[in-house]
Parts: C-alpha cells; sequence; structure tokens
C-alpha cells in the first residue's frame, strides 16, 4: 500500500497483515481519485471504518485541509497513527476510536461538515445504505459533497432512499464495488 499521488507520492504506507483489514488496493484508490478528480485545499475528509488509514491520507497527500479517522479497532488505528507520522499529517488529522454510528451522531453534535466521507465497512455487515442515511440524518455532509462507499459488488445503497442524493458513478473491480454518490439540498 502506498500513496499514489501528491505530497509523499509513492510513499509505503504500514498496513496489518492477515485478513482482518482489508486496505483498498492501489488500483481502486487510483480509479477513485480519477473519478473525484481535484481535491480542494479547503476540503474537510472523513474516513469511516479507517483500517491503516490508506484512503484519508491520500486525501491528505492530494491536499484536503484536514480528516477524521474513525475505526473500533485500536490496533487499526495504531497503523493510521504511524502512518500519519510517517507523512507528517498529524496535525491536518484527528484519530477516533468508536463504531461509526456513534462517531457519526458525535461528529454531528460538534457540528463538523464533511466534503468527502469514505466509508470501506467490512461486506459482511451490509451497511452502505445505512452510512449514508445516518449522515444525511445528522447533517454530516456539505450541500455538493461526496460519498465514496466501497462494498460488495451486490450490496444496494440508494435505491429507496428518498432524498436529494445523486448517484454519480458506480464501478465494479472484481468482488468490490465502488459507489461515488453526490450529495445536493436543491
Amino acid at each position: 500500500m502506498r500513496i499514489i499521488s501528491g505530497t509523499n507520492k509513492g510513499m509505503k504506507l504500514y498496513a496489518p497483515e492477515g485478513t482482518g483489514v482489508r486496505p483498498t488496493g492501489d488500483k481502486i484508490k487510483e480509479a477513485i481519485f480519477n473519478i473525484l478528480g481535484y481535491i480542494d485545499e479547503k476540503s474537510v475528509v472523513l474516513d469511516l471504518f479507517a483500517g491503516s488509514g490508506g484512503i484519508g491520507i491520500e486525501f491528505l497527500a492530494r491536499g484536503a485541509k484536514f480528516c477524521y479517522f474513525v475505526d473500533s479497532s485500536s490496533k487499526s488505528l495504531s497503523y493510521v497513527k504511524k502512518n500519519l507520522e510517517l507523512c507528517k499529517f498529524e496535525k491536518r488529522s484527528k484519530i477516533i476510536i468508536s463504531d461509526y454510528e456513534k462517531a457519526i451522531i458525535n461528529l454531528s453534535k460538534r457540528n463538523i461538515k464533511f466534503n468527502y466521507i469514505f466509508a470501506d465497512p467490512p461486506y459482511a455487515f451490509n451497511c452502505g445504505f445505512n452510512i449514508i442515511k445516518k449522515a444525511l440524518e445528522n447533517n454530516l455532509l456539505e450541500s455538493g459533497g461526496t460519498f465514496i462507499i466501497e462494498t460488495d459488488k451486490f450490496e444496494k445503497l440508494i435505491d429507496n432512499m428518498n432524498t436529494k442524493v445523486i448517484k454519480y458513478k458506480e464501478k465494479i473491480y472484481g468482488r468490490t464495488k465502488i459507489s461515488i454518490i453526490k450529495y445536493t439540498e436543491d
């Protein structure tokens, strides 16, 4: 796992061994950022199910202002911390140990809004729809903001959602589906 563009391009990041964490591969990461394009330097990012932090760190390397890393595993977050230190991004980030639902509620109570919300939950959780629903109910995403959700290719995300969410793009890579979903209040 490495940083594919921006500052620290090519730097290898730490990732835990085994099957407990499934870091987003370079091919998928590159596809995500090719679709997203330019990352504004005022962007605030939420990386849910952060794992080793590869996606959030990629946002920071591409110029995002700040990134919140959320995971319920202290072991995973120890890798996020190591990677942030390696890249010297500690001052532009915050690590939160929490499950995603509590994190969404707590961030909302602090009135924090995000330009990008990335989530890569374990496929067995089948919670992509719930992540989007909870984030919108708690007013966590800026108007014009983007969800990037990595799920199993069979998981349905916004088919039954009654909001101003617009599916922007969907790509399938083997078992993995990347859904990029824009949100507009208008």
